[in-house]
């Protein structure tokens, strides 16, 4: 549930993924508190 409402939230954002363009994108909170994304579509991680 978490996930799909991060991929809307994403969406209403424009993020795409720069692999694939898709954009079913999930941000995600990193170790050091820092912000990545990963593309739900295709698996590729950016931050």
């Amino acid at each position: 549930m978490l996930t799909s409402i991060l991929e809307e939230v994403a969406d209403l954002l424009a993020l795409q993924c720069p692999a694939c363009g898709s954009s079913h994108v999930a941000q995600v909170l990193g170790d050091n508190g820092g912000v990545s994304f990963v593309c739900t579509a295709c698996g590729h991680s950016w931050s």
